[in-house]
Protein backbone atom coordinates (compact mmCIF):
# COMPACT_ATOMS: atom_id res chain seq x y z
CA UNK A 1 0.00 0.00 0.00
CA UNK A 2 1.56 3.03 -1.06
CA UNK A 3 0.73 6.11 -3.15
CA UNK A 4 0.76 9.56 -3.41
CA UNK A 5 -1.60 11.48 -0.45
CA UNK A 6 -3.62 13.93 0.35
CA UNK A 7 -2.48 14.25 3.49
CA UNK A 8 -1.32 17.58 3.66
CA UNK A 9 1.75 16.72 5.62
CA UNK A 10 3.10 13.97 3.60
CA UNK A 11 3.88 13.46 -0.35
CA UNK A 12 3.70 9.81 0.14
CA UNK A 13 2.38 7.28 1.99
CA UNK A 14 4.10 3.66 2.42
CA UNK A 15 2.57 0.70 4.12
CA UNK A 16 5.26 -2.04 4.54
CA UNK A 17 2.48 -3.97 6.20
CA UNK A 18 -1.09 -3.88 7.08
CA UNK A 19 -2.65 -4.13 10.66
CA UNK A 20 -2.24 -2.58 14.47
CA UNK A 21 -3.73 -3.37 17.87
CA UNK A 22 -5.47 -0.21 19.54
CA UNK A 23 -3.58 1.20 22.26
CA UNK A 24 -4.47 4.54 23.46
CA UNK A 25 -8.45 4.23 24.46
CA UNK A 26 -9.39 7.94 23.76
CA UNK A 27 -7.22 8.05 19.80
CA UNK A 28 -7.41 4.52 18.34
CA UNK A 29 -11.83 4.53 19.31
CA UNK A 30 -12.73 5.64 16.05
CA UNK A 31 -9.47 3.98 14.32
CA UNK A 32 -10.20 4.39 10.23
CA UNK A 33 -7.68 1.74 9.36
CA UNK A 34 -9.32 -0.93 10.97
CA UNK A 35 -12.63 0.38 9.71
CA UNK A 36 -12.10 -0.12 6.81
CA UNK A 37 -9.29 -3.26 6.07
CA UNK A 38 -10.85 -5.32 9.46
CA UNK A 39 -14.52 -4.76 9.19
CA UNK A 40 -15.19 -3.72 5.95
CA UNK A 41 -12.56 -5.42 3.76
CA UNK A 42 -11.86 -8.22 6.57
CA UNK A 43 -8.11 -8.26 5.40
CA UNK A 44 -6.68 -7.76 8.52
CA UNK A 45 -7.78 -9.09 12.09
CA UNK A 46 -7.14 -5.86 14.47
CA UNK A 47 -5.66 -6.87 18.06
CA UNK A 48 -2.72 -8.60 20.30
CA UNK A 49 -1.52 -11.88 18.72
CA UNK A 50 -2.76 -11.51 15.28
CA UNK A 51 -0.80 -11.64 12.24
CA UNK A 52 -0.12 -8.25 10.19
CA UNK A 53 -0.35 -8.64 6.66
CA UNK A 54 2.69 -7.56 4.72
CA UNK A 55 2.26 -5.60 1.36
CA UNK A 56 3.80 -5.83 -1.95
CA UNK A 57 4.58 -2.50 -2.98
CA UNK A 58 7.91 -2.09 -1.44
CA UNK A 59 9.96 -1.01 -4.74
CA UNK A 60 7.91 2.35 -4.70
CA UNK A 61 9.91 3.92 -2.57
CA UNK A 62 12.96 3.37 -4.41
CA UNK A 63 11.34 4.89 -7.47
CA UNK A 64 11.07 7.94 -5.67
CA UNK A 65 14.16 8.49 -4.45
CA UNK A 66 15.10 8.57 -8.24
CA UNK A 67 12.52 11.31 -8.60
CA UNK A 68 13.10 14.69 -9.31
CA UNK A 69 11.29 16.51 -6.64
CA UNK A 70 10.69 20.12 -6.50
CA UNK A 71 8.32 22.89 -4.56
CA UNK A 72 7.03 25.94 -5.67
CA UNK A 73 7.93 29.27 -3.45
CA UNK A 74 4.94 31.15 -4.42
CA UNK A 75 1.94 28.82 -4.54
CA UNK A 76 3.45 25.32 -2.40
CA UNK A 77 3.06 23.01 -4.93
CA UNK A 78 5.51 20.18 -4.15
CA UNK A 79 5.55 17.32 -7.01
CA UNK A 80 7.84 15.83 -9.55
CA UNK A 81 8.61 16.49 -13.28
CA UNK A 82 7.02 13.93 -14.29
CA UNK A 83 3.67 15.38 -12.78
CA UNK A 84 0.85 17.68 -14.91
CA UNK A 85 1.40 20.14 -12.78
CA UNK A 86 5.03 20.65 -13.23
CA UNK A 87 4.34 22.24 -16.66
CA UNK A 88 0.59 22.82 -16.38
CA UNK A 89 0.99 25.10 -12.66
CA UNK A 90 -2.87 25.32 -11.06
CA UNK A 91 -4.32 28.76 -10.05
CA UNK A 92 -2.53 30.50 -12.65
CA UNK A 93 0.68 30.28 -10.94
CA UNK A 94 3.98 30.64 -12.47
CA UNK A 95 5.74 28.13 -10.39
CA UNK A 96 9.48 29.30 -8.98
CA UNK A 97 10.42 25.96 -8.47
CA UNK A 98 13.42 24.72 -5.86
CA UNK A 99 14.54 21.02 -5.42
CA UNK A 100 12.60 19.85 -2.35
CA UNK A 101 12.79 16.51 -0.17
CA UNK A 102 9.86 13.91 -0.53
CA UNK A 103 8.57 13.36 2.76
CA UNK A 104 7.27 9.82 3.41
CA UNK A 105 5.14 8.94 5.96
CA UNK A 106 4.95 5.45 6.95
CA UNK A 107 2.61 3.83 8.26
CA UNK A 108 -0.29 4.85 7.95
CA UNK A 109 -2.69 1.46 8.25
CA UNK A 110 -0.23 0.47 10.84
CA UNK A 111 2.57 1.31 13.63
CA UNK A 112 6.22 1.09 12.73
CA UNK A 113 6.78 -0.51 16.03
CA UNK A 114 4.16 -2.87 16.62
CA UNK A 115 4.95 -5.89 18.88
CA UNK A 116 3.28 -8.00 16.58
CA UNK A 117 5.31 -7.20 13.88
CA UNK A 118 8.22 -9.99 12.59
CA UNK A 119 11.19 -8.43 13.53
CA UNK A 120 12.70 -9.76 10.06
CA UNK A 121 9.87 -7.48 8.38
CA UNK A 122 10.80 -4.48 10.74
CA UNK A 123 14.94 -5.02 9.57
CA UNK A 124 13.38 -5.18 5.86
CA UNK A 125 12.04 -1.69 6.18
CA UNK A 126 15.24 -0.35 7.79
CA UNK A 127 17.07 -1.76 5.01
CA UNK A 128 14.67 -0.07 2.75
CA UNK A 129 14.84 3.46 4.43
CA UNK A 130 18.89 3.50 4.53
CA UNK A 131 19.06 2.65 0.70
CA UNK A 132 16.56 5.48 -0.36
CA UNK A 133 18.59 8.73 1.11
CA UNK A 134 17.12 11.01 -1.21
CA UNK A 135 13.40 10.50 1.04
CA UNK A 136 12.48 11.93 4.39
CA UNK A 137 11.12 9.05 6.43
CA UNK A 138 8.31 10.48 8.98
CA UNK A 139 7.68 7.35 11.37
CA UNK A 140 4.83 7.94 13.38
CA UNK A 141 4.31 5.68 16.47
CA UNK A 142 1.04 5.65 19.35
CA UNK A 143 4.40 3.62 20.98
CA UNK A 144 7.06 5.82 20.97
CA UNK A 145 8.21 3.88 23.93
CA UNK A 146 9.19 0.46 22.01
CA UNK A 147 11.92 2.42 19.88
CA UNK A 148 14.22 1.22 21.28
CA UNK A 149 13.48 -2.82 22.35
CA UNK A 150 12.20 -3.17 19.12
CA UNK A 151 15.27 -1.65 17.09
CA UNK A 152 17.47 -3.15 19.79
CA UNK A 153 15.48 -6.79 18.41
CA UNK A 154 16.22 -6.26 15.26
CA UNK A 155 20.13 -6.11 15.20
CA UNK A 156 19.95 -9.20 17.78
CA UNK A 157 17.93 -10.93 14.73
CA UNK A 158 20.83 -9.86 12.19
CA UNK A 159 23.28 -10.53 14.77
CA UNK A 160 21.85 -14.48 15.63
CA UNK A 161 22.61 -15.16 11.64
CA UNK A 162 26.37 -14.16 11.79
CA UNK A 163 27.68 -18.16 12.50
CA UNK A 164 30.82 -18.19 14.90
CA UNK A 165 32.74 -18.45 11.83
CA UNK A 166 31.80 -16.29 9.32
CA UNK A 167 31.76 -16.88 6.02
CA UNK A 168 31.37 -14.27 2.79
CA UNK A 169 27.81 -15.28 2.37
CA UNK A 170 26.57 -15.55 6.05
CA UNK A 171 25.20 -11.91 5.61
CA UNK A 172 24.21 -10.17 2.59
CA UNK A 173 26.19 -6.43 2.20
CA UNK A 174 22.72 -4.36 2.82
CA UNK A 175 21.68 -6.58 5.95
CA UNK A 176 25.47 -6.32 6.80
CA UNK A 177 24.98 -2.21 6.19
CA UNK A 178 21.94 -2.00 7.98
CA UNK A 179 23.18 -3.85 11.42
CA UNK A 180 26.14 -1.19 11.47
CA UNK A 181 23.75 1.64 11.04
CA UNK A 182 20.89 0.50 14.06
CA UNK A 183 23.53 -0.35 15.71
CA UNK A 184 24.98 3.31 16.05
CA UNK A 185 21.71 4.73 16.23
CA UNK A 186 20.72 2.82 19.30
CA UNK A 187 24.14 3.75 20.79
CA UNK A 188 23.79 7.66 19.77
CA UNK A 189 27.25 7.97 17.83
CA UNK A 190 25.82 8.50 14.09
CA UNK A 191 27.25 11.53 12.75
CA UNK A 192 24.86 12.44 11.50
CA UNK A 193 22.09 10.80 13.28
CA UNK A 194 20.35 9.06 10.58
CA UNK A 195 19.37 11.95 8.19
CA UNK A 196 16.64 11.20 6.39
CA UNK A 197 14.60 9.34 9.87
CA UNK A 198 12.14 11.69 11.60
CA UNK A 199 10.44 10.12 15.02
CA UNK A 200 6.66 11.08 15.61
CA UNK A 201 4.42 10.78 18.60
CA UNK A 202 0.89 10.71 18.30
CA UNK A 203 -0.66 12.36 21.80
CA UNK A 204 -4.27 13.33 21.88
CA UNK A 205 -4.63 14.51 25.43
CA UNK A 206 -2.78 15.64 28.10
CA UNK A 207 -2.35 12.67 29.37
CA UNK A 208 -0.79 10.79 26.44
CA UNK A 209 1.46 14.08 25.96
CA UNK A 210 2.65 13.97 29.87
CA UNK A 211 3.58 10.26 28.98
CA UNK A 212 5.04 10.23 25.35
CA UNK A 213 6.86 13.48 24.86
CA UNK A 214 9.54 12.65 27.51
CA UNK A 215 10.01 9.33 25.72
CA UNK A 216 10.34 11.32 21.96
CA UNK A 217 13.07 13.50 23.47
CA UNK A 218 14.66 10.52 24.46
CA UNK A 219 14.58 9.31 20.49
CA UNK A 220 17.67 10.37 18.38
CA UNK A 221 16.51 11.54 15.41
CA UNK A 222 16.72 14.57 12.55
CA UNK A 223 13.20 15.83 13.64
CA UNK A 224 10.71 15.23 16.30
CA UNK A 225 7.40 15.77 15.31
CA UNK A 226 4.12 15.45 17.48
CA UNK A 227 0.88 14.34 15.81
CA UNK A 228 -1.63 15.91 18.12
CA UNK A 229 -4.81 14.26 16.00
CA UNK A 230 -7.43 13.60 16.67
CA UNK A 231 -6.96 16.49 19.39
CA UNK A 232 -9.78 15.67 22.53
CA UNK A 233 -9.13 18.08 25.25
CA UNK A 234 -6.79 21.17 25.51
CA UNK A 235 -3.05 19.97 25.52
CA UNK A 236 -0.28 21.77 27.36
CA UNK A 237 2.90 20.50 25.42
CA UNK A 238 5.43 22.24 27.55
CA UNK A 239 7.02 24.33 25.97
CA UNK A 240 8.02 26.62 28.61
CA UNK A 241 10.22 23.77 29.93
CA UNK A 242 13.75 24.44 28.53
CA UNK A 243 14.63 21.16 28.25
CA UNK A 244 11.74 20.97 25.93
CA UNK A 245 11.80 23.90 23.83
CA UNK A 246 14.13 23.12 21.40
CA UNK A 247 13.89 19.43 20.70
CA UNK A 248 10.12 19.35 19.06
CA UNK A 249 10.06 20.40 15.56
CA UNK A 250 6.95 20.03 14.38
CA UNK A 251 3.18 20.15 15.50
CA UNK A 252 0.31 18.54 13.63
CA UNK A 253 -3.05 19.49 14.48
CA UNK A 254 -6.51 18.09 13.34
CA UNK A 255 -9.94 17.30 14.26
CA UNK A 256 -11.50 13.77 13.99
CA UNK A 257 -13.12 12.35 10.75
CA UNK A 258 -15.56 9.67 10.15
CA UNK A 259 -19.16 8.63 11.19
CA UNK A 260 -18.40 8.73 14.65
CA UNK A 261 -15.77 11.68 15.06
CA UNK A 262 -16.21 13.75 17.94
CA UNK A 263 -15.92 17.66 17.54
CA UNK A 264 -12.67 19.63 18.67
CA UNK A 265 -13.34 23.04 20.86
CA UNK A 266 -11.67 25.55 18.01
CA UNK A 267 -9.57 27.41 21.45
CA UNK A 268 -7.76 23.98 21.68
CA UNK A 269 -6.21 24.47 18.41
CA UNK A 270 -5.19 28.29 18.77
CA UNK A 271 -3.58 27.42 21.83
CA UNK A 272 -1.28 24.89 20.41
CA UNK A 273 -0.44 27.33 17.57
CA UNK A 274 0.18 29.76 20.14
CA UNK A 275 2.23 27.64 22.06
CA UNK A 276 4.61 26.97 18.63
CA UNK A 277 4.29 30.18 17.79
CA UNK A 278 6.02 31.24 20.99
CA UNK A 279 9.11 28.18 21.33
CA UNK A 280 9.59 29.00 17.18
CA UNK A 281 8.07 25.27 16.68
CA UNK A 282 6.35 24.35 12.84
CA UNK A 283 2.64 24.59 13.47
CA UNK A 284 0.75 22.93 10.91
CA UNK A 285 -3.58 22.97 11.09
CA UNK A 286 -4.78 19.61 9.52
CA UNK A 287 -8.43 19.95 9.59
CA UNK A 288 -11.18 20.53 11.40
CA UNK A 289 -12.50 16.88 11.27
CA UNK A 290 -16.14 16.27 10.88
CA UNK A 291 -17.21 19.53 13.01
CA UNK A 292 -16.70 23.31 12.82
CA UNK A 293 -17.73 26.41 14.65
CA UNK A 294 -21.86 27.16 14.04
CA UNK A 295 -20.52 30.71 13.57
CA UNK A 296 -23.87 31.87 15.06
CA UNK A 297 -25.94 29.67 12.79
CA UNK A 298 -28.65 27.85 14.91
CA UNK A 299 -31.28 26.83 11.57
CA UNK A 300 -29.56 23.33 12.79
CA UNK A 301 -28.85 20.98 15.25
CA UNK A 302 -25.24 21.29 16.80
CA UNK A 303 -23.03 20.37 19.95
CA UNK A 304 -22.21 22.94 22.24
CA UNK A 305 -18.30 21.61 23.10
CA UNK A 306 -16.95 22.32 26.56
CA UNK A 307 -13.34 24.23 26.34
CA UNK A 308 -12.02 22.93 29.81
CA UNK A 309 -13.22 19.23 29.51
CA UNK A 310 -14.28 18.04 26.09
CA UNK A 311 -18.29 17.38 26.95
CA UNK A 312 -20.96 18.32 25.30
CA UNK A 313 -24.48 18.42 24.46
CA UNK A 314 -26.93 18.58 21.71
CA UNK A 315 -28.98 21.82 20.82
CA UNK A 316 -32.06 21.22 18.30
CA UNK A 317 -32.58 23.23 15.68
CA UNK A 318 -33.82 26.74 16.67
CA UNK A 319 -32.83 26.52 20.02
CA UNK A 320 -31.56 28.89 22.46
CA UNK A 321 -29.46 27.58 25.12
CA UNK A 322 -29.26 29.74 28.32
CA UNK A 323 -26.57 31.92 28.65
CA UNK A 324 -25.31 29.92 31.92
CA UNK A 325 -25.22 26.88 29.90
CA UNK A 326 -22.97 27.72 27.37
CA UNK A 327 -20.40 29.17 29.53
CA UNK A 328 -16.68 28.23 28.44
CA UNK A 329 -18.92 26.29 25.16
CA UNK A 330 -18.47 26.57 21.74
CA UNK A 331 -21.13 25.72 19.41
CA UNK A 332 -20.10 22.90 16.68
CA UNK A 333 -22.25 22.04 13.35
CA UNK A 334 -21.23 18.43 11.98
CA UNK A 335 -20.80 19.71 8.38
CA UNK A 336 -18.51 16.53 6.67
CA UNK A 337 -14.35 17.08 6.49
CA UNK A 338 -14.32 18.96 2.98
CA UNK A 339 -16.97 21.26 3.89
CA UNK A 340 -15.29 21.88 7.34
CA UNK A 341 -11.78 22.38 5.35
CA UNK A 342 -8.56 22.98 7.06
CA UNK A 343 -8.64 27.09 8.19
CA UNK A 344 -7.98 28.30 11.57
CA UNK A 345 -8.81 31.82 12.53
CA UNK A 346 -9.35 32.62 8.70
CA UNK A 347 -6.05 31.53 6.89
CA UNK A 348 -4.09 27.91 6.60
CA UNK A 349 -1.36 27.13 8.36
CA UNK A 350 0.98 25.05 6.91
CA UNK A 351 4.11 25.13 8.86
CA UNK A 352 6.91 22.40 7.89
CA UNK A 353 10.50 22.40 9.64
CA UNK A 354 13.26 23.46 7.80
Amino acid sequence: MSENTKIEWADHTFNPWIGCTKVSPMGCANCYAEADFDKRRHRVVWGAGQPRSRTKTWGEPVRWNKTNFYECSVCGWRGSDKDDEFSRPKKGCIHILAPARQRVFCASLADVFDNEVPVQWLGDLFELIKSTPNLDWLLLTKRIGNWKTRMQAVLDYYQSRIPPTPTPRSVSDEESDAMNWIDAWIRNDVDPIPANVWIGATVVNQEEADRDIPKLLAVPAAKRFLSVEPLLEPVDLGFDLPWRTPNIDWVIVGGESGPNARPMHPDWARSLRDQCDAAGVAFMFKQWGEWHPAMGDTSQGRLAVCKRTGGSFHISAGEYPRMFDMLDRCQMHRVGKKAAGRLLDGREWNGVPA
